[in-house]
């Protein structure tokens, strides 16, 4: 009976060994901060943009300095659009709202200092759907802000990751003016 107690602890031991080691090699890491190919940037974001403010602390949290004139900066993000959009996507049988589609669009460009474009416009779109019922309005109102703030977060992600991917670019550049 004390060996079968023994084998029982040790396969569970075993067991859970495997299932640490399983977790491991699945390649899951947490992202780092942006490793971007400049020092400074400047970002033509409205001063109340919330994108403008959340892009900000994640490039100044990357090692980056963001600086409030174009011409100390070694990137210049341009807006060129930005907007959220809601379409209905589907109807109950008495013709009233069931679905909708939210979209935030937004497209920018990346400039060096001369006015060279290191990232031509670029368009990102993000979509969520959102179920609708009219005796919780108030809770879709909150489930909507969430859903915006949520796609926010994505868009600034996104181009965290545009403008670290444009190091070849700008480092290409810097070697050309340097010669």
């Amino acid at each position: 009976m004390h060996a079968q107690v023994q084998i029982k602890r040790f396969s569970q031991w075993l067991l859970m060994a495997l299932v640490a080691v399983m977790l491991t090699a699945c390649g899951f890491h947490m992202r780092g901060a942006a490793d971007l190919p400049f020092k400074t940037i400047y970002l033509g974001f409205a001063p109340n943009s919330a994108v403008g403010v959340e892009l900000k602390r994640n490039i100044e949290a990357s090692g980056a300095k963001v600086v409030a004139d174009a011409k100390d900066a070694e990137a210049n993000l341009k807006v060129l659009a930005d907007s959220r959009d809601r379409q209905v996507l589907t109807l109950n049988t008495n013709g009233r709202v069931r679905e909708y589609a939210l979209f935030q669009r937004f497209t920018f460009s990346v400039t060096d200092p001369k006015g060279v474009v290191v990232i031509p416009p670029t368009a990102i779109t993000l979509r969520r759907v959102i179920t609708y019922d009219e005796n919780q309005e108030l809770a879709k109102q909150a489930e909507e802000a969430l859903l915006y703030r949520d796609m926010q977060s994505d868009l600034v992600q996104q181009i965290l990751r545009r403008l670290a991917a444009s190091k070849s670019a700008i480092s290409t550049e810097k070697a050309q003016s340097d010669s």
